[in-house]
């Protein structure tokens, strides 16, 4: 894996991880979601939901924790709120609504944008290295497997040459694992077809009741003195009209691609991108 640039001291979060297997025939399993979260939405928190059914009733894993990972200022977008302000959300979001969730502060402390490989490395190795794994119901311990969930528009960029490297693709795809959640109007048959050497690994989550919320259209409802309620949590919404955030555009420090988001193209690649590629609201 690609070295990872140091960070400042911080605790990793555990107080949700559940250190004991219900069923020690499974593999345990952790999901971490990667992205921007500028706020943090209902379909964001769903999404794990989705995907713990999911894995219940149709694998051979067993969740045992779940984890966002905001990215960090170094990913000057528009219309991104600071990585403190992003994170606060997060935390509000999982700490009222979820009693398994946690969030994870070490990308979005990070001076340098950090790729998803890096990210689900330190992951597997905070959970596995420094905690040990989890504890089976006879005693022993088994190794976490750290998988990425998303939304389908990822694996689209994956299948798109040029935007991920091949280290980081097998790393992700190959050893980690995704849980892809179905979007409309993303053609995953499509882009799977490119990855079916992976396709084992990759997991396809349907979408039964659509939900189309995005970060995006809350920001413009915010620009737009209109209503979120019911889009993203109250403590949320509380906490943005506190701080006036998102009440007009703006950028964080200048442009930024979207295919940065959810780490989607190689850190080498980061800042060139920057240059050429205009910003989204993704």
């Amino acid at each position: 894996m690609p070295e990872q640039a140091s960070a400042p001291a911080y605790e990793f979060p555990v107080h949700r991880l559940r250190r004991v297997m219900k069923d020690s025939t499974k593999t345990p399993l952790c999901l971490v979601s990667c992205g921007s979260f500028s706020p943090i939405t209902y379909l964001h928190l769903r999404m794990f939901e989705m995907a713990a059914d999911y894995v219940r009733l149709h694998t051979d894993f067993e969740l045992v924790c779940g984890y966002f990972s905001p990215v960090s200022d170094a990913y000057k977008k528009a219309g991104l709120a600071s990585a403190e302000h992003r994170l606060r959300m997060c935390e509000l979001a999982v700490d009222h609504t979820s009693n398994w969730l946690m969030v994870d502060p070490w990308e979005a402390m990070q001076k340098v944008y950090q790729p998803t490989a890096v990210v689900l490395d330190r992951f597997s190795q905070q959970i596995n290295g420094v905690v040990g794994g989890v504890e089976t119901t006879s005693g022993g311990r088994k190794q976490v497997r750290v998988a990425l969930l998303a939304g389908a528009d990822l694996i689209q960029t994956m299948s798109t040459p040029g935007l991920w490297s091949d280290e980081h693709l097998d790393y992700i795809l190959g050893q980690c694992g995704t849980f892809i959640v179905e979007r409309s109007g993303t053609d995953v048959d499509d882009a799977l077809a490119s990855l079916r050497r992976w396709k084992h690994n990759i997991h396809v989550i349907p979408q039964l009741v659509h939900n189309d919320v995005s970060s995006t259209k809350v920001r413009h409802f915010l620009r737009g003195d209109m209503s979120v309620h019911y889009l993203i949590p109250s403590l949320v919404i509380e906490y943005i009209e506190q701080r006036g955030l998102y009440r007009k555009d703006s950028t964080a420090s200048g442009p930024a691609s979207s295919l940065l988001d959810k780490g989607k193209v190689k850190a080498e690649d980061a800042e060139a991108r920057n240059q050429t590629l205009e910003a989204t609201g993704a």
